[in-house]
């Protein structure tokens, strides 16, 4: 899912904004035939705020993304207008700040349609869905179908043909200058982990995990693990190959953000991947990202933070109605499905976001088996740590996220100019929900929010991601516009609890 196309569509959420529940992250193929093998043996191929529905924390600079028009994986959305920043809901309707987007489709500083899951495709008799992750298109954020025929084709295929060289010397005694890329990955690779989400009706698919604490816990992608939520199996695999058994502790679906533990983490050496100050990072600091794209674990690109502060929407593109939001990091490492829930490091080694989803320029085809799904064109964002950190720490204490609210149904078809709240929420109630921050702060019906903090607001998911930034009871100066006046004011955040 992209934020910066403008005119993107985006899910649409229901419910008024006070109390509402964020919008909810994206739930979570059969490989391709071989091909011949040629003569000379082949090298290894290798959402919205307000309403009663949910609350969602929007990024603090919402760009302006280029003209986008919805991708395949999510047939029957039509594309907002290419002119306009706004996010769109596919029906049309007003979407509830901290509601679940009612159509699944994405957002962003400007919007796209929704993402599509990442993740490598499962062998057919283990399981049928494919990999997870959320996919940023250029033209929309869709969430469709999930699984990369090549990752499966490259890490399966039966060819007795190839051959392998090795290079002399030991590569585990060679020297690595402190803080290059090798340094960097040898001592956080035994901290990744693989894992392999099943549902109780046998689909599901791979995506990526980090050692969050001794205890064993996990931290992922909600995404990732969500098929396997409701009796489900969960497995997690480590660099070396020792795979365990974990389960669910919390998930937040509107912040794309999971907590899975191993269920006996005997004898697993739990080395804690140090986490970074995401809120310090710059545009142009080295970033290195870690995962399985395509079901290929253990894999290592390099990059810079291309953005920051990037407003993005991904959804399940499975007609759920789920989306989630984030104020996301932007990076042009190479990230792809089953990337999703790794950790992107700086240049220190530490995590300074989770990776979650991609844009890309393929609307269609793409590799085969991936139904749609395409590889990276070097927009890939990840969730804060900052932000994914107190989720975390949120799902391990209560097992449920909290999410900040406004407690107003803001209009997600309009934009360009400001979040203009609607004139009825979407269940029909009113749009401000009586004594609510909105009400309190003297907001109504036909206002347009056009600022809230130092971030200018120029649509609803915007909106929602810059207040998915804050904390719950914060104080944040808010300005919007009423019969053509600018009035600033202060406004004190609610809060929602839980998902539902």
């Amino acid at each position: 899912m992209s934020t910066e196309n403008e005119g993107a569509a985006v899910p649409s959420a229901g419910g008024s904004q006070s109390g509402s529940p964020a919008p909810e992250a994206a739930k979570e193929a059969t490989p391709p035939a071989a091909p011949p093998a040629p003569a000379t043996p082949p090298a290894g191929s290798s959402a919205a705020e307000g309403g009663e529905g949910r609350t969602e924390r929007l990024p603090t600079v919402p760009p302006h993304a280029p003209s986008a028009s919805p991708g395949p994986s999510a047939p029957g959305t039509p594309p907002p207008p290419a002119d306009q920043g706004a996010w769109y809901n596919a029906a049309g309707a007003p979407a509830a700040y901290g509601a679940t987007p009612q159509d699944g489709t994405g957002h962003g500083g400007p919007l796209v349609p929704p993402a599509a899951p990442w993740g490598a495709p499962e062998p057919p008799r283990r399981r049928r869905g494919g990999g997870l992750a959320a996919a940023v298109l250029v033209a929309a954020l869709v969430a469709g179908a999930a699984g990369g025929g090549i990752g499966y084709w490259a890490a399966n295929r039966n060819d007795t043909s190839s051959t392998t060289v090795s290079a002399p010397g030991d590569p585990k005694t060679a020297s690595r200058t402190p803080g290059s890329v090798a340094d960097i990955a040898a001592k956080a690779l035994p901290s990744v982990v693989t894992i392999e989400a099943q549902s109780s009706g046998g689909e599901g698919g791979t995506g990526t995990g980090f050692v969050y604490d001794t205890e064993g816990h996990i931290l992922t992608n909600n995404h990732v693990v969500a098929s396997a939520a409701d009796g489900g199996r969960l497995s997690v695999t480590f660099s070396n190959g020792k795979q365990y058994d974990a389960e669910v502790i919390g998930r937040a679906q509107g912040y794309d953000v999971a907590v899975i533990k191993l269920k006996n983490p005997s004898g697993a050496k739990l080395s804690p991947l140090p986490l970074g100050d995401s809120d310090k990072t710059a545009v142009g600091d080295a970033t290195v990202a870690i995962g399985a794209p395509f079901g290929l674990s253990g894999t290592v690109t390099t990059g810079i933070v291309s953005a920051k502060n990037r407003p993005v929407a991904s959804s399940d593109g499975g007609g759920s109605g789920n989306a989630s939001y984030m104020s996301a990091l932007q990076t042009d490492a190479s990230i792809n499905p089953g990337n999703s829930g790794g950790p992107l490091l700086n240049a220190q080694g530490a995590v300074i976001g989770i990776n979650s989803a991609i844009q890309s320029a393929n609307n269609g085809g793409g590799f085969p088996g991936a139904q749609g799904q395409s590889g990276s064109i070097g927009l890939g964002f990840a969730i804060p740590i900052n932000q994914a950190k107190n989720v975390a720490e949120q799902l391990i204490k209560t097992g449920k996220p909290v999410y900040p609210v406004i407690g107003a149904t803001v209009n997600m078809k309009d934009g360009g100019t400001g979040a203009r709240i609607a004139d009825n929420g979407t269940d029909g109630s009113a749009a401000v929900t009586p004594g609510g921050p909105a009400d309190k702060a003297g907001l109504k019906s036909g206002d347009v929010i056009v600022k809230l903090g130092d971030t200018k607001i120029d649509s609803g998911p915007t909106l929602i991601s810059e207040i998915w930034t804050h904390k719950p009871g914060t104080k944040v100066p808010i300005t919007y516009v009423r019969n053509g006046k600018q009035t600033t004011t202060d406004i004190v955040l609610g809060e929602r609890t839980g998902d539902k």
